[in-house]
């Protein structure tokens, strides 16, 4: 058979294939290390676990851990090596704490509470509005019933549990309310994990009223500890392994209140009103559980989160009216119907931002997001956007409608 015939054999052609393939293997594969041998020293070389530091004193909320308890000892150390080997959620833990610990921290000052129990919301939700598979709701996993009890609103249309503020207070309250019941910040934590009316019994039970010495159910006997590791790393997160610049962590977000004494049928409108968009409004504002708000309860308004334009913009520039009062949008819905105004058409060109037409015409950008009914400030080319002028204000430079 001639070689022109042979590569047209398919056999041929899968017997090259075939050995196309076992040269890209070998290459691929040889490439670093000749035998199983070779890997495996590389392996043993190089693969390294180390036991973690483990401190000689421990403290929660300025309460002493009796260390020389070996059972206590382990289930801590336990929990040290655990959260340590746990990366990915210390590294968020560290990213969210940014955020979130220096408002906590002004709560729990004010409201008598050791600064410890910041600690409480990263291992109850890792900093996150999540819910648990018994229903308990937000960054400090409150029951329904329990929020109620605390004065917290929870129903179709509000549910307090998840606004990360007002959920702090609502902890501090039953805070206060354990340490008045145990007399002691170690009880009360371990009281949270599994309701003051199971430490009770358990109290009673075993005629001993400190926690490290209480027989407990697996989940509790591991709270305090984790609480006491978590509390470890994150307070000195290099001697533990963990490396990050303050660019890595998550800056607190400036936002403006607006408060509404009203119903609101139209979140998606009210949002748009205010210069952002839904997503912004609903992630600003977890509580809102609808697309609408009833009238508020009692003649308490809601007090609405709307970000302020450094969340969106680090030079401070004004991207959208974050700052906006609904009167204010109502006067500028006035200008554009009053007689000594004229509307106007500006097509956008090539490169023209919005700040650059609301600069050309001596308008804001919340001007022209109001009229534009603009769902953000980002502009295209070809665009028109409509402009409310005053008559000696218009030119030949824009064409009047």
């Amino acid at each position: 058979m001639k070689f022109s015939e042979l590569k047209r054999n398919k056999y041929f052609q899968s017997f090259l294939l075939a050995m196309l393939a076992g040269v890209i293997i070998k290459v691929t594969t040889s490439s670093k290390y000749t035998d199983d041998s070779e890997y495996l020293e590389q392996f043993w070389k190089n693969y390294q676990v180390y036991a973690v530091p483990f401190p000689e004193d421990l403290y929660f909320a300025g309460e002493s851990v009796p260390m020389y308890d070996f059972e206590v000892r382990e289930r801590v150390d336990r929990e040290i090596v655990v959260n340590t080997y746990f990366q990915s959620a210390s590294i968020l833990h560290f990213k969210k704490a940014a955020r979130w610990f220096p408002e906590m921290e002004k709560i729990l000052k004010a409201e008598g509470i050791p600064d410890d129990f910041k600690y409480l919301a990263v291992i109850e939700s890792g900093l996150s509005n999540s819910i648990s598979g018994q229903g308990a709701v937000g960054y400090w996993q409150i029951m329904k019933n329990t929020g109620v009890e605390l004065g917290m609103q929870i129903d179709e249309e509000v549910d307090e549990r998840y606004d990360p503020i007002k959920s702090t207070y609502a902890a501090c309250k039953y805070f206060k309310k354990a340490y008045r019941e145990f007399g002691s910040w170690t009880m009360v934590a371990a009281s949270y994990n599994m309701g003051m009316a199971g430490l009770r019994r358990q109290v009673s039970a075993q005629g001993l009223e400190n926690y490290h010495g209480l027989y407990l159910n697996n989940e509790t006997s591991r709270y305090i500890p984790r609480l006491l590791a978590v509390k470890l790393i994150m307070e000195q997160p290099k001697k533990y392994g963990f490396h990050f610049r303050e660019s890595h962590l998550y800056k607190p977000l400036k936002t403006n209140t607006v408060l509404v004494d009203t119903a609101i049928t139209d979140l998606v409108t009210f949002a748009k009103k205010q210069g952002i968009t839904y997503k912004h409004l609903k992630v600003f504002n977890p509580w809102m559980r609808k697309t609408y708000l009833p009238a508020p309860k009692a003649g308490k308004p809601y007090a609405i989160q709307i970000p302020d334009p450094s969340v969106f913009d680090e030079k401070q520039e004004l991207k959208a009216p974050y700052s906006m009062v609904l009167p204010e949008v109502e006067a500028i819905e006035k200008k554009a119907s009053e007689p000594s105004y004229i509307q106007v058409k500006h097509v956008v060109e090539k490169g023209q931002t919005i700040r650059d037409i609301a600069k050309m015409f001596d308008v804001r950008v919340v001007d022209l997001v109001i009229w534009n009914e603009l769902e953000s400030t980002e502009v295209v080319k070809g665009q028109t956007i409509i402009v409310h002028v005053k008559k000696p204000v218009a030119n030949e430079a824009v064409e009047a409608q």
